[in-house]
C-alpha cells in the first residue's frame, strides 16, 4: 500500500461519524468469534484499545467464551454432516466494490425462493447458527437498528448478509480485521487480489469459506446466493474451488462510489473500532484497496468462463431492475425469470421510499479520483459529466 497522500480538499477529508448511530449495546462482529480468535486478535495489535472501548472489549470476551461453547456443540452434533455435505449446484457470487450496488442486488436476487443465502445472524454465528438460529436470534432482535448505519437501507437479523463477516467470525483471514484496530497496517490485503498469499492463509481462508458454505447447505438445501465485495479480487480462486459458479459483477461511478466508499469505513469503523479511529490514512486506502482489487479482478476474470461472469451497472440496475435482473438470469443460466418476477416485483414496491445519499465533490478531488481510478472509469463506460 502506498503513502498516504494529503487530502486535496474539505470534501475529501474524513469527517467524524456519530458512535450513537450504532448503539453501544448493538453486537459488533467481533461478537461472533470464538474466544481463540478473539484472544489472538488482540495479542496481534498488542491489545491497543483505547480505553473508553475496553468496555466493548470486556463484554465481547465472555461472548467469545459462549461462542466457543455454542460451537463445540455444533461440531458434536453437525461436525460430521457439515463435512460431508455437498454444494450439489455452484453458487452465485455476487461481487463488486463496496458501495457500488451489492446489497440492493443481493436482496434483488435474493427474491427467488430457489436460492438460500446467509442471514445476518449467520454471518454472526457461523459457529453455532445450526444449533442456535431457532431461538437465539428472537431474544437478541432488539440489539440490532433497524437501518444501516452507512446507509437508509434496513437491518435485522433475518436480512441477507456478506458472507465475509462470516470469516470475520470464524477467525479466518480477511481485509475485515482492520476495522477492530484502524489505526494500525492492515492486514491480510493481499486476499483483495490473491497475489503472493502465504500458503498457510490461502488455507485457512479456502477451509473457512468451504465450512460456512457447507453448514448453509446443510441447513437450507438450496443453491446459494452469495455476495462479498472482497470477493471481487477472488474470481478466479472461487471459481476453482466451486467449479461452474457463476459471478454477477456491478459497477458504479467513481464519483458517487469514492465519497460513498468513505463514509462507509468512517461508518463501520466507528461502530467496530476498539481504538479512537484517526483515520490519517483513510483516504488512501479507499484509492488504493480499489486499485488492488481489479488488478485482481481484471487477471482472473480471464479464467473464467465468459458464460459465468455478468457485468452490470449500478445506474442501469437503478433504471431498470426487472430487464437487468432478467438479463443475468438468461445469461448465467440461473433458471426460469418469469418464476420469480412476481416476488421481485412485490419487493421493488417497498423500495419505492429509499433515497440514496448524494454527495458534492469539489474539482480538486474529482481529479484526482479520475488520475487514481481512471482505468475502471474507462473499463466499465464510466464518464465524469
Amino acid at each position: 500500500m502506498s503513502t498516504m497522500t494529503p487530502a486535496s480538499s474539505a470534501v475529501s477529508k474524513p469527517k467524524k461519524q456519530k458512535t450513537n448511530a450504532y448503539p453501544f449495546y448493538s453486537p459488533r462482529f467481533w461478537h461472533g468469534m470464538e474466544l481463540g480468535p478473539w484472544l489472538k486478535l488482540c495479542v496481534r495489535h498488542h491489545f491497543r484499545v483505547h480505553l473508553f472501548r475496553w468496555p466493548m472489549a470486556a463484554l465481547i470476551t465472555p461472548t467469545a467464551m459462549m461462542n466457543s461453547s455454542m460451537s463445540f456443540l455444533q461440531r458434536a452434533m453437525y461436525g460430521k454432516q457439515i463435512a460431508e455435505t455437498p454444494l450439489e449446484e455452484p453458487p452465485v457470487f455476487i461481487v463488486g466494490h463496496w458501495r457500488s450496488g451489492t446489497t440492493h442486488l443481493h436482496e434483488l436476487l435474493c427474491c427467488d425462493e430457489r436460492f438460500a443465502w446467509p442471514s445476518t445472524y449467520e454471518c454472526f454465528a457461523p459457529h453455532h447458527f445450526l444449533v442456535s438460529e431457532s431461538w437465539l436470534p428472537k431474544m437478541l432482535w432488539w440489539l440490532l437498528p433497524s437501518k444501516r448505519p452507512m446507509d437508509n437501507m434496513a437491518a435485522g437479523f433475518e436480512r441477507p448478509q456478506e458472507d465475509e463477516f462470516a470469516l470475520v467470525a470464524l477467525g479466518a483471514p480477511t481485509p475485515y480485521t482492520r476495522m477492530a484496530f484502524p489505526n494500525e497496517p492492515p492486514e491480510y490485503t493481499e486476499l483483495l487480489d490473491m497475489v503472493d498469499v502465504p500458503e498457510p492463509v490461502m488455507q485457512s481462508f479456502q477451509q473457512a469459506v468451504r465450512q460456512f458454505l457447507q453448514a448453509l447447505t446443510l441447513r437450507k438445501k438450496k443453491r446459494l446466493m452469495l455476495k462479498s465485495p472482497p470477493h471481487t479480487g477472488r474470481v478466479g480462486v472461487l471459481a476453482e474451488m466451486f467449479p461452474g459458479a457463476r459471478f454477477v459483477h456491478i459497477s458504479r461511478d467513481p464519483m458517487s462510489l469514492f465519497p460513498s466508499t468513505m463514509r462507509l469505513w468512517q461508518s463501520l469503523d466507528a461502530a467496530q473500532s476498539l481504538q479512537a479511529p484517526s483515520h490519517a490514512d483513510l483516504e488512501e486506502m479507499v484509492f488504493s484497496w480499489l486499485e488492488k482489487m481489479y488488478a485482481g479482478f481484471e487477471a482472473q476474470r480471464k479464467t473464467i468462463d465468459p458464460a459465468h461472469l455478468y457485468d452490470l451497472r449500478y445506474e442501469d440496475l437503478v433504471r431498470d431492475p426487472i430487464g437487468e435482473v432478467r438479463a443475468i438470469y438468461e445469461r448465467l443460466e440461473l433458471g426460469d425469470f418469469e418464476a420469480m418476477r412476481p416476488q421481485l416485483e412485490a419487493y421493488l414496491a417497498t423500495q419505492k421510499s429509499y433515497s440514496p445519499n448524494k454527495h458534492e465533490l469539489e474539482p480538486e478531488l474529482r481529479e484526482k479520483i479520475r488520475a487514481r481510478w481512471g482505468g475502471y472509469m474507462e473499463r466499465y463506460g464510466y464518464t465524469d459529466e
